[in-house]
């Protein structure tokens, strides 16, 4: 694909709403909101405004990137539902970029990114020299709280990734991504919080 076509990512997969667009290595719009809900109704129209702080419309993009976890599981099925739909209604393709690598894009190798869960637990992607990755979840009290936490050496605080570079990072990912494109699929670390009814289901009458 040119170097300069215009890449929309984005990702809600935490307590935010975040977007950015990417021409070649230039940013030309981001936006990040912080909220704990209300994702799903805020997305596109923020979308919209990344778009229209660059003055580019929709058919001006060239492929898209979506945050597909680990993370808020509700959180991640918005933003990947978002994505494979305009990839579908654009007709260009749409890449899953997990939260982790695009935590640790600029990190030095070996590096520790992790990405806050719940209960004071962290999602963790262990970068070793060659750059691939482990993944596990674990709990880190002595951790510093915060969005996107990445570590150079596990040495902590050498590296931090703010949350507003996060979607840079994604659509960074995603235009340099190569060969088949497959459509953007949820990434889960962990069972979900929420129990299964109790309750048998209704009986359905032919």
């Amino acid at each position: 694909m040119p170097s300069d076509g215009l890449i929309l990512g984005f990702d809600t997969s935490a307590a935010h709403c975040a977007a950015a667009l990417l021409s070649g290595t230039r940013v030309l719009a981001e936006r990040v909101e912080p909220m704990a809900r209300g994702q799903a109704e805020r997305l596109m129209p923020l979308l919209q405004e990344v778009l229209g702080d660059a003055g580019a419309g929709w058919g001006d993009l060239t492929r898209i990137g979506v945050g597909i976890g680990p993370g808020n599981f509700t959180g991640i099925r918005i933003a990947v539902s978002a994505a494979r739909g305009l990839s579908l209604g654009l007709g260009i393709p749409a890449v899953g970029v997990d939260t982790l690598h695009a935590a640790a894009l600029d990190a030095p190798r070996p590096a520790l990114a992790a990405v806050p869960a719940t209960g004071g637990r962290f999602y963790l992607g262990r970068f070793d020299a060659a750059g691939a990755m482990t993944t596990e979840t674990l709990a880190l009290e002595q951790v510093p709280q915060g969005p996107i936490l990445t570590y150079a050496d596990d040495a902590l605080a050498a590296h931090t990734a703010p949350i507003h570079s996060l979607a840079v990072a994604i659509a960074r990912l995603a235009q340099a991504a190569e060969g088949e494109i497959t459509p953007p699929e949820p990434l889960y670390l962990r069972a979900a919080d929420a129990a299964p009814a109790r309750d048998a289901p209704p009986v359905m009458l032919d």
